[in-house]
């Protein structure tokens, strides 16, 4: 039998009794149907799960008790930082989703000249929220027990010429290199890959003064949510778990 696995912010410790938050306790309680004593496994994003007992439903709170830790890692091999062109509804919310799925180890929403997403201060909160709990779902669903980090959404030209780690690619159907004629410095690879008709040939060059290398994936052309997945996909199986 699977045993359910819930994602929580809450401090986890062997013996410790846990209230579910709100959304947690009625996906428990209504989804899940739990009953006492029903099995469930918890973990907080800093590695390792907590296997535990429900010891209380109702109406008011979901409680569940902590009785053993499990030190387990899904983690790939190679960090992967993805600056992620942010793309309109659920394009974005998919590439978020499968990238936490294909072991992205960093996310970043970025803002680009193409980007047709227009963010007041309120909106890009909640947006940002939004994305988070994609990211905490896709992890619970996933096995993972590390939360990749989530950054706020920044501007492409600012963020591609802070200092990033290993081996900086970007995404480009005009490039004449291929991934697999690449190597990872330090098994650490920055990934940026552009929104709805790709990166201004501005922000290419720009991309390319910050060290950053043109790739190609194949001769065709590539919707964004499917080009940042099989890029994803391929380096993971050049250089990482897969």
């Amino acid at each position: 039998m699977r045993i359910s696995r819930l994602y929580t912010n809450a401090p986890l410790q062997i013996g410790r009794m846990i209230e579910l938050d709100d959304d947690n306790a009625h996906y428990a309680r209504s989804v899940l149907r739990l009953k006492n004593d029903a099995p469930i496994i918890l973990f907080n994003g800093t590695g390792g799960e907590y296997v535990g007992k429900v010891i209380e439903v109702s109406r008011k709170r979901v409680c569940v008790a902590l009785e053993k830790l499990v030190e387990r890692s899904v983690e790939s091999n190679l960090k992967i930082h993805l600056g992620l062109g942010i793309s309109r509804g659920d394009r974005m919310d998919f590439s978020v989703q499968k990238a936490v799925e294909l072991g992205v180890t960093a996310i970043t929403p970025l803002i680009t000249e193409r980007c047709v997403v227009q963010f007041k201060d309120e909106k890009k909160s909640q947006r940002w929220q939004h994305w988070q709990k994609i990211i905490q779902h896709a992890a619970e669903q996933s096995g993972r027990t590390i939360l990749p980090d989530f950054d706020d959404v920044s501007v492409m030209n600012d963020w591609i010429t802070k200092r990033h780690g290993g081996l900086k690619v970007f995404l480009d159907p005009y490039a004449e290199k291929t991934l697999a004629q690449l190597t990872p410095e330090n098994n650490q690879v920055t990934l940026l890959t552009g929104p709805e008709g790709g990166f201004s040939s501005v922000e290419r060059d720009i991309a390319k003064v910050a060290g950053f290398i043109p790739v190609r994936l194949g001769a065709r052309i590539l919707r964004t949510e499917t080009a940042s997945l099989a890029a994803l996909a391929a380096v993971q199986m050049l250089w990482g778990d897969f």
